[in-house]
């Protein structure tokens, strides 16, 4: 065991470089994964959830939109490709899962609109009208609490975030943390045992 996490900045586990394939919305997509990033051998369970309950982008959206905890970039890549006239910005902590997002957004030919970017390297001033994450649960409640409230305040007013989370770790448990927060929250779909919720300004 080394000790690592996905969300460790910067990963010691060997590289390993692999192939992920997948489809979203009719499209193929095939993207370079490694060791040291979430999910690192297919596309995680529930972000195929939220990629296909949620109510994806459509090509008049204008963003600025948001992916937090972009791993390898499924998210990032599937908005861009759906929005194709929106900014796309990926973030994460890990420096080795940013770097996948910037060759995968390439091979995607999205790269021009994908923004990826630590935490502390978003423009304070950016406010946008989507926010998709699938949050990253094992760093545990008062950490995921406080990620939630440093980004769900940057929704444009009329925008929405969709986040997706297992039931067995807390998927309700968040839905009502957020609402005693003062958000609208619906639970918009459920699959596999994961809870897509909408998140809106009440």
């Amino acid at each position: 065991m080394t000790g690592d996490h996905y969300f460790s900045t910067e990963p010691s586990t060997a590289e390993q470089r692999r192939e992920i394939e997948f489809s979203v919305a009719g499209r193929d997509y095939r993207f370079s994964s490694a060791g040291g990033v979430f999910s690192a051998a297919r596309l995680d369970a529930g972000t195929a959830v939220l990629l296909r309950k949620a109510d994806l982008p459509d090509a008049a959206e204008p963003g600025p939109l948001l992916d937090i905890g972009c791993g390898y970039g499924p998210i990032a890549c599937v908005l861009a490709t759906e929005a194709p006239a929106a900014t796309v910005w990926a973030v994460d902590v890990n420096a080795r899962a940013r770097q996948l997002t910037v060759v995968n957004a390439e091979r995607s030919g999205v790269a021009e609109r994908v923004r990826v970017s630590a935490p502390d390297d978003v423009p304070g001033e950016v406010r946008f009208t989507q926010i998709w994450s699938n949050p990253p649960i094992r760093i545990g409640k008062d950490e995921l609490h406080e990620l939630l409230a440093r980004w769900l305040p940057r929704l444009a007013p009329g925008g929405t975030a969709w986040l997706v989370v297992a039931r067995h770790l807390g998927g309700d448990s968040l839905a009502r943390w957020l609402v005693e927060q003062g958000w609208q929250v619906d639970r918009h779909a459920s699959q596999k045992g994961y809870r897509v919720l909408r998140v809106t300004h009440p």
